[in-house]
């Protein structure tokens, strides 16, 4: 069913805008009536590098591979920060982490804030939005506000469920992630039933829950997101002899920073070979079902006459370890964990373009203004991405600011005991930690060394502090470090007075009950250290 999808949207496309097979242009496509439609399908987790090789060699991904044929694909691109909410505050409003102070999965944007998309509804767009959104503050869970909050506290606690695998032994069982599929089908109505008779230019949104881990048990050693979950009907798309085991660094020599990472993650444990290829190929089939599901938007604009005047956008909002680095979920400045798929087609787009150059989800709010003509914000952080991308570069492109040859993302959150900063460049990644001096960063050739295996910020001084200064001539990191190190303190002081007599016992049962339950005296006075301690500063 989806190759017959694939090839009935590959021959609608061909026709409607002149491409032959091999994606060149053999006559000029008819002029578009009004601004063009645009689709944004967001998965959850989806590591970017499955659309390139040899990532795309392990799952079969045929929505995304169409996209990379009559569209452009983005090689570069990258999360501004690897955790859901403020990953996704920074797409929404076009600025860096810093700057909305989107610090962690509770602290996102105020649900007043003006997106892009309130900005694209003011100048005559139809907007809809279905599916997962995540940007705004007040979510998550109650475990991890504290566990981002108490990141600074002495003391190492296991805050997630050992990483699992969850089968449905059926080949028949198509519509796993049941959620997922409801708003897809949404999405695809509002279509059919809705977009196919506005005379006005529409946006519409779609996110997706996919291909994040599912909630394990509530109870025992299975406690969060931890449970990577499909069916036979999914996990045969995945090419399971093309599955590689990553390599793992010694706990005694891995960096600090992972090393408490890998421990909250519940993943400092043995795991047996078949473990871990077992998780990574579960992780691959969901993200074949998240594949299906952007096919069925494609599909339905095929089908109601509306491909050839829309430009269809794919991302994430990050990607997912599956056991790189030893530890799953993201929140690690790894490639798994922030390199995300950024992918776009339709009128005025580029078919079958590879764009090497440095991009982040920043650039999403520019790019939605500049495909609707709007003016941009000159306070954004991001860029558009329609200079690199589009059919015809004209002297309007050439005119607007040229996309730099860097990203910047930030981590404040949860799972990590430091605030993070990456800057990637063409050849580096650099990382820097907390103040700059009380953690050692970390430096790695991505042209020689892909996997990150070996930290050479030592045998490169010079580098390592050119590439330093560049990053403090974008962030006054070390200010960020000692800002996010007080709202910390505050937001935990005004939650803890909020449970009163039952501090005690609520802070024992969460996520880490199984540690803290062991010695909870112990931890309690840890956590009244940290708060008689002074600010940072700096």
């Amino acid at each position: 069913m989806l190759l017959l999808w694939v090839s009935m949207v590959a021959f609608s496309t061909m026709a409607t805008s002149g491409l032959g097979a091999d994606g060149q242009s053999r006559a000029a496509a008819p002029a578009c009536r009004k601004a063009p439609n645009v689709v944004l399908v967001v998965s959850d987790s989806l590591d970017g590098r499955l659309t390139f090789p040899p990532g795309s060699q392990v799952v079969k991904l045929p929505f995304i591979n169409f996209m990379k044929v009559h569209g452009t694909s983005f090689l570069n691109a990258y999360t501004n920060s690897p955790i859901c909410c403020p990953s996704r505050a920074a797409m929404w409003s076009g600025l860096f982490t810093h700057l909305t102070e989107s610090w962690n999965n509770f602290k996102g944007l105020d649900p007043n804030y003006t997106t892009w998309m309130d900005v694209m509804e003011k100048h005559g767009y139809r907007t809809q939005k279905f599916g997962k959104l995540d940007y705004t503050s007040g979510h998550h869970s109650i475990s991890n506000r504290v566990e981002a909050w108490t990141r600074d506290v002495d003391f190492l606690l296991t805050q997630e469920g050992r990483p699992m695998v969850n089968l449905i032994p059926t080949k028949t069982k198509v519509r796993v992630m049941e959620t997922d599929w409801k708003n897809t089908d949404r999405a695809v109505n509002w279509l059919r039933k809705e977009a196919i008779n506005y005379t006005q230019p529409f946006v519409l949104y779609l996110g997706l829950n996919l291909p994040h881990p599912y909630p394990s048990p509530s109870s025992g050693e299975n406690f969060g997101s931890s449970t990577f979950h499909t069916s036979l009907y999914w996990l045969e798309k995945v090419s399971y002899h093309a599955i590689k085991i990553p390599k793992w660094s010694p706990l005694t020599e891995m960096h600090p920073i992972d090393y408490y990472s890998s421990y909250t993650k519940n993943c400092t444990g043995k795991f047996t070979k078949k473990e871990i290829k077992n998780i990574r190929a579960f992780y691959y089939a969901m993200c074949a079902e998240a594949d299906a599901m952007l096919g069925e938007i494609i599909l339905a604009l095929h089908q109601s006459d509306l491909l050839q005047n829309t430009i269809v956008i794919f991302t994430s909002d990050h990607g997912e370890l599956a056991m790189e680095h030893r530890q799953f979920y993201k929140m690690s400045m790894y490639e798994a964990s922030v390199h995300v798929p950024l992918l776009m087609m339709g009128p005025g787009i580029k078919a079958n373009l590879q764009v090497p150059n440095m991009v982040s989800l920043v650039d999403i709010y520019p790019t939605m203004l500049d495909i609707a003509g709007i003016p941009l914000p000159l306070n954004l952080s991001g860029y558009s991405l329609l200079p690199l991308s589009a059919e015809k570069f004209n002297d309007d492109h050439k005119l607007k600011r040229l996309h730099p040859p860097w990203i910047l993302s930030e981590f404040h959150g949860c799972n990590v005991n430091a605030s993070t900063y990456m800057l990637r460049t063409n050849q580096w990644k650099y990382i820097a930690y907390s103040d700059g001096v009380s953690v050692l960063p970390q430096l790695f050739d991505l042209s020689s060394d892909p996997d990150e295996l070996t930290n050479i910020a030592t045998k490169f001084p010079e580098i390592t502090y050119s590439l330093d200064q560049k990053l403090r001539s974008i962030i006054n990191y070390p200010k960020v470090s000692a800002s996010v190190y007080q709202y910390n303190k505050e937001q935990f002081i005004n939650w803890k007075q909020s449970v009163g007599q039952n501090y005690s016992n609520v802070i024992a049962n969460l996520r880490w009950h199984q540690d803290w339950l062991k010695e909870p005296g112990k931890y309690e006075n840890a956590i009244d250290q940290w708060l008689k301690t002074h600010t940072k500063k700096v």
